[in-house]
């Protein structure tokens, strides 16, 4: 477990000098088996989960501040470990001391024992201090925290709190290849624990690497939250229509598309080394060569002039970057890693997309703006600006399936493992008059 401990602890450390999750993952890997790696990313998502909440404990029990940041993130690790884990407390102990050796600091081996110590004698007392903190009670940073309690009057604690919860694994039934029912079944007969929710959705009850899933092969499904599942029956494609995916990878709403209509799909993507991402996922299940039309391109669906043919599209999906701010519970270094001004950033390059996509798209067509966010600037202004801004730009009415709960457009992320287990997205639908 030691080895576990230091490597999730130069992880998180990483992650809090700038690099993405991912890239601090990989930069630990020793090549260590796979249950290993799992541990250590189970460890390290983990404390970024709770960072707030941890990182105020270390600095309550320690005396003067902690300079070595692979040791205070060793002790964030622990703390995560005592908290949200089945393993014994003091194993958990014991191996983090062992791990500070790992980590070159073996001097650290006495105070990481100490506070460790200290910290299972007085938790109660310790936790009730530092959740007085509101950075330490949500566990967002102060400006993401004030932002949403400005967004969502009503809902700003649930969402805070379900940015913090572990995220199911989704799939979404590929419907050119079977049914729901006849991968359920599939699932069953692999022991593997799983329940139908949304309208071609599957939630895993116990997830794991989607490789080991039966069907993955083949093609049977995409991995897809059940938010992210709502875009393209709204988008309201049928066969023969032209759809642009403007910001496609990595080719869960394009493929996605491709079952549900006989259209022609452009898949679009700025980003040259995801375009093999979508490819792959379009071989994988079976779009290749099922009949489904999709053409993948590389191209800025903010300058359309070098990519665009001329030709109007019936149909844009236009799931624009952003800040990510509702799906952190799935990517939670994208909490410390993001800055209060990138939100402004973020807004300017959506207006831009919209409005560089407006005159691709047919009259009567219909746009779908998307985003992954749950603030409003990045949603609700930039739609309500867009709509002042273009006369012909009419919104239509959204309706949700039961069971999704929103406000408006905003689904809210729940920290229920029902069929409101959903990430944060926003979704608005525009009619070219």
């Amino acid at each position: 477990m030691q080895h576990e401990q230091a490597q999730a602890a130069r992880a998180v450390a990483s992650v809090l000098q700038g690099s993405a999750l991912g890239a601090a993952l990989a930069a630990v890997d020793d090549g260590a088996a796979t249950r290993g790696r799992a541990l250590v990313q189970e460890l390290a998502y983990g404390t970024l989960r709770h960072l707030g909440t941890l990182t105020a404990i270390v600095d309550r029990l320690a005396t003067r501040p902690i300079t070595d940041a692979p040791v205070r993130m060793l002790i964030a690790v622990a703390l995560y470990q005592i908290g949200h884990t089945h393993a014994p407390a003091f194993a958990i102990v014991d191996r983090a001391v062992e791990a500070a050796t790992l980590l070159d600091a073996p001097a650290a081996r006495g105070l990481v024992n100490a506070l460790l110590r200290r910290y299972l004698r007085e938790r109660a007392a310790i936790e009730a201090a530092v959740l007085e903190d509101p950075v330490a009670r949500w566990s967002h940073p102060a400006w993401w925290i004030e932002r949403v309690q400005r967004d969502h009057r009503a809902q700003w604690q649930e969402i805070l709190a379900g940015g913090n919860v572990r995220p199911p694994l989704t799939l979404r039934v590929n419907a050119r290849r079977t049914t729901r029912e006849a991968l359920l079944a599939t699932l069953r007969t692999a022991d593997v624990e799983a329940h139908a929710e949304g309208a071609a959705g599957i939630i895993v009850a116990q997830p794991r690497p989607v490789t080991e899933l039966p069907g993955y092969g083949q093609g049977d499904f995409a991995v897809q939250d059940l938010g992210a599942q709502l875009a393209a029956p709204l988008l309201d494609v049928h066969d023969g229509m032209r759809v642009l995916d403007a910001c496609a990878a990595p080719g869960g709403k394009a493929t996605h598309l491709a079952e549900i209509a006989a259209a022609e799909i452009l898949a679009l993507d700025v980003d040259a080394s995801r375009l093999a991402r979508i490819r792959a996922n379009i071989v994988r299940l079976g779009h290749d060569r099922d009949g489904a039309r999709i053409d993948v391109r590389q191209g800025d669906a903010a300058d359309p002039a070098p990519w665009w043919s001329g030709v109007p599209f019936d149909r844009i999906l236009a799931d624009v970057p952003c800040t990510a701010s509702g799906v952190v519970r799935r990517h939670p270094d994208g909490k410390w890693l993001r800055r209060a001004s990138d939100v402004a950033t973020f807004a300017a390059t959506q207006d831009r997309i919209l409005a560089a996509l407006w005159p691709l798209l047919a009259p009567g067509g219909k746009l779908l703006y998307v985003t992954c966010s749950v603030f409003a600037e990045e949603n609700e202004a930039r739609v309500d600006a867009f709509v002042a801004a273009h006369t012909g730009a009419l919104r239509e009415p959204l309706i949700f399936p039961a069971g999704v709960v929103h406000t408006g457009g905003q689904l809210l992320p729940s920290t229920q493992p029902g069929g409101h287990n959903q990430d944060g997205f926003y979704y608005a639908l525009l009619r070219k008059a």
